[in-house]
């Protein structure tokens, strides 16, 4: 049974890495899937039946007009869906919506069995036909809307580039499943009773997302949404000038481009289709459509699934992007040519074109069309997007029905007195003529993006944003080698080679090589350190040549690293004369380096006794440069015995070069050197470095300094961070590991390093090893802590110790106030402390600008800007204990907010002095100063402590806890105190021992000087 289990479980995770899941996840991504599809099953449905009905009935030519119309509804459904937000929850509004949307469907039953009732002069079943066909699109966007804005509620933005895909596809797996069931339906309740079923679906649909959203009501704000005015959008005509203005309008181009030829492919696919499909009627072209239909979303399913991700990293954004326009020009001149000869029907070509249409639309388009607004600042990113996609796509529909009406007039004039099948015959080549002229623009379209973009990426990197998701390469490098060829600042050239080093390092040489000429010492230095990560012996040549030049003695020392790294046989003699005493001492110590890596025992041995003579010299440069040779060669010979020495030197620069040379050649003796010079500030920073570079064999030295509670937090701290800086896999399952158990500080610490680590490696660790649940159970856990804290200022009578008329009381006034303010201040910096860690641990949760946004008012001591923040959080946070949260942050009274926390922290009422002990028992969780501030208070107010909370505090490894102990036993037990005393007059706190000597005297006490322990 066990073995049956565990063979389930490793399934289970096998499916969900397949998938890309985590557990967390899935109640609330299959639960979306199913909504998703079994509205879009009613409404795939609902469009089949539509569609058959009205080319039977009335024909394709009155299509223009349905998109004309629904180009109008769907620019006004928007603000009808902010309207419903202002005036209910978003919970409820996601419902509302699909019952919106199901009402009209069973309405339209009633319309279509009305036969012979004319109004205005148009029967009641046209207009039934013709509203339905309106009410269909308009139920695909607001399907679409309804979908994208639950899911942005309750997913972050981490978890939904994971679950979106998955949800998105229960349309392309609803069109598989209507597709093949739409006959068979058809059979069983017929044609024009679909609509009752298509409504009953979509009531299915509301109900799972009724019951989804109160199983997270979390994820849903309770208030509307609010926009701050300071955060009102700054996208404005003005801000789209120059590079902008030449990327944005191809950008707006390309989204509008794509609509139009889609439209013009449905209208001509439904012409052919009435065309050829006159003898079956109705029910034939709905059979048709819904097999049609189940074959293209089966292939859409699988390009979605297995196909679109794969080719975006292949090939490149702009090449999956060319593919649709450069499939549609292929296939129409397919299809023209086919016309035009007779060898088959244009109705064969424009099947073929609508399946290669909406097989490549819902799949590639949507997946590349999100990254070309990346180059966009971030400031105008989002109102662009909202732009393009919310009103000039909606409106290039109704500019597609104009434009069809426009081709439908011209080829009346062009083509009279033709019969109606050469009419159709000549209008549909007109049609694929046009389509193809499209498809040309469009790809035009696409390079001018495509060069546009690179553009943009160079002039981001010139301001130092970089960053790129896919790019020419080619085009990339042309202009990078324009921009260090120009009379430029060389901060802009360095953000230039270092953009082009992050994006193709290793053949990064091919650009900058050619240039190092001209270039300036520090950028010739930048563009060597860069190459030497990947050395090429392509540019031997050019590099040889440099080094002839006259360079400064740093970039020559880089070029002869180069040069004898990448030489295959290299001649060592020619490092010789670079071992001349009269050689700078950068050059000099590179050449020895080098020598003693590659050269042979004779060579080796003069190497050798250069660097002796370097770091033996009474000069420091010498002795600084001939430590950093040590570091650069691989066998260090007979120099290990000068080590000892160089450790001890009076020059700080060659204890520090040393400190590498420790971590470069892993001598795992000198190792306590490298922890011992992290505790000094003047070796600390260089230790740090050296740690790091032995990556993970340092972890466990680090982790026994972090871990050190005798040491001081600085270098606790330094040691947290170089095991962030390591950031290996190892690495930062040591951080999730103690972050999980540390407490107070340490816990701060750890946290914002994991917040650093680059690529969001560090957030993606702690959610891969112990989930979104572990981070919201460390969540809760801060949220019980300061449950605990109001408990001790309410029961202690402390809420009002901690301030003088109403405002903090200063640190410089500890020793006029009394122990009841200092335990309250004290308390209320826990309680601080605590609320930052929440938001750390919110920052793994959810995007960082918004959560820094919210805290940031949150600290504000204005009102309004208060309320500003506690809205941010509403409207972001989705976590189980988001109402407790957002009300301890709220300006309420300490008792209302134990209220709010009851579900985490019943609060129950006891003594004061009982209070006081049970805090003790959270000495784990106090910081130093909050327990000693409590043994003050107990020596104050005559309250009795429990002998092993007195005794544990005693050995506190701070001192002025120890101090405050002493001073409580003095005043309520001087007969422990006096058996105690003898053990403490060793205490390593001077403060301490003074104090311990000063009892000692006053209580005329002797005995044993033996260390307390």
């Amino acid at each position: 049974m066990e073995k049956q289990i565990s063979g389930s479980t490793v399934m289970g995770q096998g499916l969900l890495r397949g998938l890309n899941l985590r557990p967390e996840e899935v109640d609330r991504t299959g639960l979306m899937f199913l909504v998703y599809t079994m509205t879009s099953i009613g409404l795939i449905w609902l469009e089949l039946s539509t569609v058959g009905l009205f080319l039977d009935q009335y024909g394709a030519d009155k299509l223009p007009w349905i998109y004309i119309a629904s180009a109008a509804i769907g620019s006004s459904l928007g603000v009808v869906y902010s309207w419903l937000q202002k005036i209910l929850p978003l919970r409820r509004v996601i419902v509302v919506i699909l019952l919106l949307m199901a009402v009209p469907l069973f309405l339209f039953r009633v319309g279509l069995g009305i036969e012979n009732l004319q109004i205005a002069g148009l029967s009641v079943e046209f207009i039934t036909l013709f509203l339905m066909w309106l009410w269909v699109e308009a139920c695909y966007l607001l399907n679409d809307l309804n979908t994208s804005i639950t899911a942005n509620q309750l997913f972050n933005i981490r978890e939904i580039k994971r679950t979106y895909p998955l949800i998105s596809s229960g349309f392309l797996v609803a069109g598989v499943v209507s597709g093949f069931s739409l006959p068979l339906i058809l059979r069983i309740v017929g044609l024009k009773n679909v609509t009752i079923v298509s409504g009953t679906m979509v009531l299915v649909g509301a109900a799972i997302l009724f019951y989804l959203a109160q199983r997270h009501q979390q994820s849903f704000p309770d208030s509307s949404r609010w926009t701050p005015e300071d955060e009102q959008p700054e996208f404005s005509s003005r801000n789209l000038k120059g590079p902008l203005q030449g990327y944005v309008i191809p950008l707006i181009a390309f989204f509008v481009m794509a609509e139009v030829l889609y439209v013009l492919v449905d209208f001509q696919f439904f012409s052919q289709l009435e065309f050829q499909n006159q003898a079956a009627g109705a029910s034939g072209i709905v059979s048709f459509l819904g097999i049609f239909e189940g074959i293209l979303s089966t292939f859409q399913v699988g390009t979605q699934w297995f196909a679109s991700s794969r080719l975006v990293e292949r090939t490149g954004v702009f090449a999956t992007a060319s593919i649709l326009p450069v499939g549609i020009a292929a296939l129409g001149a397919f299809s023209l040519i086919g016309g035009i000869t007779g060898l088959f029907t244009v109705f064969l070509g424009f099947v073929i074109l609508r399946f290669l249409d909406e097989l490549f639309h819902y799949t590639l388009i949507e997946t590349t069309g999100a990254v070309l607004f990346q180059p966009l600042p971030d400031n105008t990113r989002s109102d662009i997007q909202t732009l393009v996609n919310g009103v000039f796509e909606p409106l290039s529909t109704g500019v597609s029905g104009f434009l069809i009406l426009l081709i439908l007039g011209l080829t009346h004039w062009l083509l009279p007195n033709q019969t109606f099948e050469q009419f159709e015959r000549e209008q549909s080549l007109v049609f694929v003529a046009v389509i193809i002229g499209l498809a040309v623009l469009w790809l035009l379209v696409v390079l001018a993006i495509r060069s546009q973009y690179v553009s943009l990426l160079v002039r981001s990197a010139e301001r130092g944003r970089l960053g790129v998701t896919d790019v020419n390469m080619r085009a990339l490098k042309r202009s990078v080698a324009e921009t260090l060829s120009q009379p430029k600042p060389d901060a802009d050239k360095r953000s230039c080679i270092e953009l082009l080093s992050q994006l193709d390092p290793k053949n990064v040489g091919e650009t900058l090589v050619p240039l190092l000429e001209d270039l300036s010492p520090a950028l010739q230095r930048q563009s060597l350190e860069i190459m030497l990560h990947h050395p090429n012996p392509n540019y031997l040549g050019e590099i040889r040549a440099l080094s002839r030049r006259a360079l400064p003695p740093e970039v020559l020392a880089l070029t002869l690293r180069y040069i004898w790294l990448t030489e295959t046989e290299p001649d060592i003699e020619q490092l010789r004369p670079y071992l001349q005493p009269q050689v700078d001492p950068v050059v000099r110590g590179t050449a020895a380096a080098l020598i003693m890596r590659r050269g042979d025992r004779e060579q080796k041995a003069v190497a050798t006794n250069t660097i002796r003579r370097m770091i033996t010299s009474s000069q420091e440069r010498e002795r600084v440069m001939g430590a950093r040779a040590l570091g650069e060669a691989d066998y260090l010979q007979g120099l290990r015995l000068y080590l000892d020495d160089l450790l001890q030197d009076e020059s700080l620069r060659v204890r520090c070069a040393l400190l590498d040379v420790i971590a470069a050649t892993h001598m795992e003796e000198y190792y306590p050197s490298l922890v011992k010079a992290l505790a000094y500030r003047s070796t600390r920073e260089a230790a740090r470095q050296a740690l790091v570079r032995l990556d993970n064999e340092a972890i466990p030295l680090l982790v026994s300094v972090a871990e050190d509670i005798h040491r001081s937090d600085l270098v606790r701290l330094q040691a947290w961070n170089a095991i962030g800086d390591i950031g290996t896999i190892e690495a930062i399952d040591t951080l999730v590991n103690h972050l999980i158990t540390a407490w107070g500080t340490p816990r701060r610490n750890i946290l914002r390093i994991l917040l650093k680590i680059g690529e969001d490696a560090g957030i993606e660790g702690v959610l891969d090893r112990i989930g979104r649940s572990g981070v919201e159970t460390l969540i809760e856990q801060e949220l019980m802590f300061i449950g605990q804290i109001y408990a001790a200022l309410i029961d202690l009578s402390l809420l009002r110790a901690g301030t003088i008329n109403g405002e903090s009381i200063s640190g410089d006034l500890h020793e006029s106030q009394s122990p009841e303010q200092l335990l309250g201040r004290a308390l209320r910096g826990l309680e601080s402390d605590a609320i930052e860690r929440v938001f750390l641990l919110m920052k793994l949760l959810y995007p960082l600008g918004s959560i820094q946004a919210a805290a940031f008012n949150i600290r504000s001591d204005q009102v309004g800007n208060v309320a500003r923040g506690l809205e941010i959080l509403d409207n972001t946070v989705d976590i189980a204990s988001k109402r407790s949260l957002i009300n301890i942050l709220d300006r309420h009274s300490e008792l209302e907010k134990l209220e709010y926390l009851a579900p985490l922290f019943p609060y129950r009422p006891l003594k004061p002095s009982a209070r006081l002990r049970r805090l003790l028992e959270l000495r784990h969780f106090l910081s130093d100063w909050t327990l000693a501030c409590c043994f003050h208070l107990a020596r104050s107010a005559h309250w009795s402590l429990t002998a092993e909370q007195t005794l544990m505090c005693l050995r506190h490894p701070t001192g002025f806890v120890r101090e405050a102990v002493l001073a409580y036993l003095r005043i309520a037990s001087r007969r422990a105190l006096i058996e105690l005393l003898p053990m403490l007059q060793n205490d390593p706190d001077p403060l301490v021992a003074a104090q311990v000597a000063q009892m000692i005297d006053e209580l005329g006490v002797n005995g044993s000087r033996s260390r307390f322990s």
